[in-house]
């Protein structure tokens, strides 16, 4: 999801998996997927930078860390002490 801002100024959400092109006429219009179309303020520049950032988020990958069973057993041991 990335944030823009309607011509009114107003700021909304656009689900970035929907965008099928971006044109630069004086303001930025987004052809979506669907056949819908939106103009927005944002530079053409920003969305494409906006839509990037957003891509490398969805695909990272979560770091799993594993612990010693022995810090685990001490952790539960403090905790039901408390």
């Amino acid at each position: 999801m990335i944030a823009l801002q309607r011509l009114n100024g107003k700021a909304f959400v656009l689900n970035a998996d929907y965008i099928e092109s971006v044109e630069a006429t004086p303001d930025s219009v987004i052809k979506l997927s669907n056949g819908k179309t939106i103009v927005v303020k944002n530079s053409v520049e920003d969305i494409v930078r906006k839509t990037i950032k957003y891509k490398q988020l969805c695909n990272q990958t979560m770091q799993v860390i594993h612990r010693k069973s022995e810090d685990v057993e001490s952790e539960k041991k403090s905790m039901e002490s408390e």
